[in-house]
Order: structure tokens, then sequence, then C-alpha cells
């Protein structure tokens, strides 16, 4: 109930304005085409109200309907949850493992990142989605989810009713020649006929439906598949490039560890209820997080020594042909680097890192963080953090 209070009473009316975005706008369009389009179909000319069965599919495609909607507007308008204003950890020590974010003026709690669509330090940030114009964290997670299900489930029972619409339809009309087939469109040949015939008009706006239908049962459905993939292991989309990066890095230097998730508690179902809960809200504060066994709250962070000069060039040929034939593909930006700087990185490849240099705020004023990507060769990682030279006051480390 309280969810869905918070859904009808807006934190401000200019939460309204997510609606006016090509992503919603895109989404919502689907929903709507495909949801009536399904109980015109039904009604009109497939499955009559006035049976047993007429009714009860009417009743579940309205189920779908609703359900499906309020999963979407309870992730767009809740949100993902952000880091309060000023924050800082209870711990003054722990604030040497966090980076500070000048925009919110407060240091970026456990799994936080900073969102520039959203201009906030999202909690337990997973990813800016487009299609409910806000990010996916803390708060929403759960509710995007359940989207992410209900949306294909409810397609695949829309699709079968515009197949066996255009199927009860046409199969009377059909007239077979020796060498062509021929539908005739004028009525159906059925007793009683429907109030309003199935033409041309009907057929095609069918088609179109089933194509929307389809694609959205794919599409959707692989990306519900991905989002189940990492609540079970506990992670969001970023956390899985960080893992990839120190896995990568572990074996790039052919280091002798063993790189353990800390936020992985090691058992599927405790990793599920991490996220969906009988009552609804989230599991913890979104500031701090059970951990697994041996780990600690800052396991993932690791910083990087500059040991080589790199101009930033988009594709650098001083660097080496690997290193050279292997830019990412992005638009991101690359950052230039020069020997004794500290970069902390948060994902990577095989050749390049991506990550912020850490500034001194004396040097570079008004400049939160340079982010972008850089070639591996030039940096190596910090043997010690704690013996490494401590990072200026405001930019510290980040997971």
């Amino acid at each position: 109930m309280g969810t869905f209070c918070s859904v009808i009473k807006f934190e401000n009316l200019q939460e309204l304005k997510r609606l006016c975005h090509w992503g919603p706008i895109i989404a919502l369009g689907v929903i709507a085409i495909c949801s009536t389009m399904a109980m015109i179909d039904s009604v009109l000319w497939y499955w009559p109200l006035h049976t047993t069965g007429g009714s009860v599919n009417f009743i579940m495609l309205i189920n779908w309907t609703v359900m499906i909607l309020y999963n979407y507007f309870n992730a767009m308008f809740v949100g993902p949850g952000f880091v309060p204003l000023g924050w800082k950890p209870e711990n003054s020590q722990d604030t040497m493992y966090l980076q500070y974010c000048k925009v919110c003026q407060a240091y970026k709690a456990p799994r936080s990142h900073h969102c520039r669509k959203c201009n906030r330090c999202v909690m337990k940030m997973d990813h800016h989605c487009p299609w409910i114009n806000n990010c996916c964290g803390y708060q929403n997670h759960a509710s995007f989810t359940l989207f992410l299900l209900l949306a294909p489930l409810g397609c695949i029972h829309a699709a079968f009713i515009f197949v066996m619409t255009m199927y009860t339809q046409l199969y009377n009309r059909l007239s077979f020649g020796w060498n062509t087939v021929k539908i005739d469109m004028s009525a159906a040949r059925r007793d009683p006929l429907p109030i309003v015939p199935f033409g041309l008009a009907a057929f095609a706006a069918t088609l179109f439906a089933l194509g929307l239908a389809l694609g959205t049962t794919i599409a959707v459905g692989m990306l519900f598949f991905i989002q189940m993939k990492i609540i079970l292991r506990n992670k969001t989309s970023i956390e899985s490039w960080i893992e990839e990066k120190a896995k990568d890095r572990i074996q790039y230097y052919q280091l002798e560890e063993v790189f353990v998730f800390p936020y992985d508690l090691g058992d599927r179902w405790k990793n599920f209820k991490q996220v969906f809960t009988w009552s609804g809200a989230p599991d913890g504060d979104g500031l701090e997080w059970p951990i697994r066994e041996g780990c600690h709250q800052y396991s993932l962070t690791v910083r990087y020594k500059v040991i080589d000069d790199y101009s930033g060039a988009c594709c650098p040929l001083n660097k080496g042909i690997k290193t050279f034939f292997t830019s990412p593909c992005t638009e991101e930006p690359r950052i230039q680097l020069q020997k004794g700087e500290f970069i902390l990185a948060t994902r990577g490849l095989r050749y390049w890192l991506y990550g912020d240099k850490i500034l001194d705020d004396s040097i570079v004023e008004g400049v939160s963080r340079i982010r972008g990507w850089f070639p591996r060769n030039c940096v190596e990682k910090c043997p010690c953090d704690a013996e490494a030279d401590p990072a200026p006051e405001g930019e510290k480390k980040n997971r």
C-alpha cells in the first residue's frame, strides 16, 4: 500500500516531465496498441464476452495491462533512490575508500554511482533506462524486473489472441486455385455475423500489433533473463563490468589470487531476497550492505599509478599494435595521463581501462573528475593502497 501511495503522491509535479521523453512515449505506445487490439480482437471476432471463456480471457487481458502499467509507473516515479545530499560514512576513516562527488556534495556510498542524466548519486545503480526515463537502482529494481517479466507474458497472451483472430476470421475466406491463393476480405462467412466485419483495416492493425507483441516478447524477455542472472548473484550491471575488469586484471598480470565478489552472499535465495521482499520494500537502507564472509564493504576498490605518459589519442600508435587495434568502439572520451598520477579504474577490457583521474582540487578548481578510457600498459596497480600516496581530499577511491 505504501508503494502504491508513493506512485500517486509524486514528490513534485516535475516528475510528470519524465513522460515527455521518447522512451516512455514508445513504451506506453506499444503497451496501448497491444492491449487495445487484443481486447478488440477478442471481444469482436475471436472470443465474445457472452461466453465464460471469453469473459475470463477479457479479465486476464485487463489484469496483464494493469500489472504491467503498475510496475512500469512504479519503476519510473518511485525511482532508484538517491544518496542523501551531503552524506558521509559514520566512520570518518572510511572516507579514504570513497570518492567524493562535488555535484551532490557528498561521498558516494558503497555500490552507488553518479548518473549524469539524473544528476544525482544513485544507490545501487544498475543502469539509466531510457524506456522509463529514470535510473534502475535500489528502490525500483524489483518493480523494473517485474515489468520485464510481465510485459513478455502479456504480449504472449496478446499474440495468441492475434493469431487465433486472424485464423478464425480468414479460414472460410481462403479459396485455393491451381496456382493462386485468394482471400476474400468482404465479410466473414459464419453465423452469426460479427457486429463489425473483420475487414482489411482490422487485418492490417492486428498483423501490426502481432509484430509489436512478438518483438517485445523477444527483446524484453532477453532483458529479463539478464536481470535475473545478475540478481541471483546479487550484482548490478555496473558491478558485472567491475568484476570482469578485476578477473581480467588477475589473468593479465598472472597474479596468484582469487577474486570474490563481496556482495554475493553465496546463496541464490538470499541474493534474491535482497531485491524481492514480501513487503515490497527493498532490503536494507541502500547505504550499507551485507557482505560475504572474508570480504569488506570496499573490496572492489582498485587504484592504479601511471607509469607512462599518454596523450589521449583515440588509437595510439606508440602503445603497441594490440592497443591500437583494440581501441574501445564508444563515444566515451580518452583521458591524458602523466607519470605519477593516480587512476581509479571502474571497468576495463584486455588492453584498455576505464576510470577516473584523481585530481588535486587546488590545481583543477571546479572540476570534480576527469573520466575516460586509457591504455592498460600505461598504468600499474598500486601494490598496497595503505602504502600508496594518499589521494587528495575530496577525491578518494570508489568501487
